[in-house]
């Protein structure tokens, strides 16, 4: 089987980006173009370099007496998360980035509206659905993940000289009943190879 030829159209660029979140078992895109369908939501402004999607798999070895090497390999675990930093401050970026939570409107002192967040309690947290957006020119790709749990720490940066960023971190959850996460895309280099045609046997 030929190997591929060198294609610099197959480069891939991220020249926009977008991260959206919507309840799980909101519904999905159908394909890489279309209007997000009601229920999702944008998270805004995200910082330039921050967004990244991990996948890590973990494998156990079996060694024998017979090699210096591993006689076989089989994975035992699959994790995959998401990492971003959000600019926009709000409520439901709170909740996200946090896990869940509550905001009520509080009784103030002036005549502005006030507002209490408060971080879920243990056991508490939600999951929430995610999808990703790269946009190379005409290339269009979204990871869909329909299962993600904040799952960590959150360290947010209040210094004078910068920008305070809320660190959304995303941990892919499975299940049997759907994929953990998929890709969509428009990008015709990923259309499936053909099979030659085999040309018919003489009897």
């Amino acid at each position: 089987m030929a190997g591929e030829t060198a294609n610099n159209n197959e480069i891939v660029i991220p020249s926009l980006t977008r991260v959206w979140l919507a309840p799980v078992a909101t519904t999905a895109p159908t394909d890489a173009t279309v209007a997000m369908p009601d229920g999702w939501r944008s998270v805004g402004l995200t910082t330039e370099d921050s967004l990244k999607f991990n996948n890590e798999p973990n494998f156990e070895q079996v060694r024998s007496a017979q090699s210096s090497y591993p006689t076989r390999t089989f994975q035992t675990q699959d994790a995959s998360t998401i990492e971003v930093d959000l600019q926009q401050w709000s409520g439901p970026n709170f909740q996200a980035v946090y896990g869940g939570g509550q905001i009520s409107e509080i009784t103030a002192q002036d005549s502005r509206k006030h507002y209490r967040f408060t971080p879920p309690r243990i056991g508490g947290r939600t999951e929430i659905a995610a999808c990703i957006e790269v946009i190379d020119g005409g290339k269009h790709y979204r990871y869909m993940l329909p299962r993600t749990m904040q799952m960590e720490g959150v360290n947010t940066e209040l210094a004078k000289t910068k920008e305070s960023v809320l660190p959304l971190r995303l941990a892919v959850q499975g299940g049997d009943d759907t994929d953990a996460w998929y890709v969509i895309t428009d990008d015709p280099a990923f259309a499936p190879a053909i099979p030659p045609v085999e040309p018919p046997t003489e009897d």
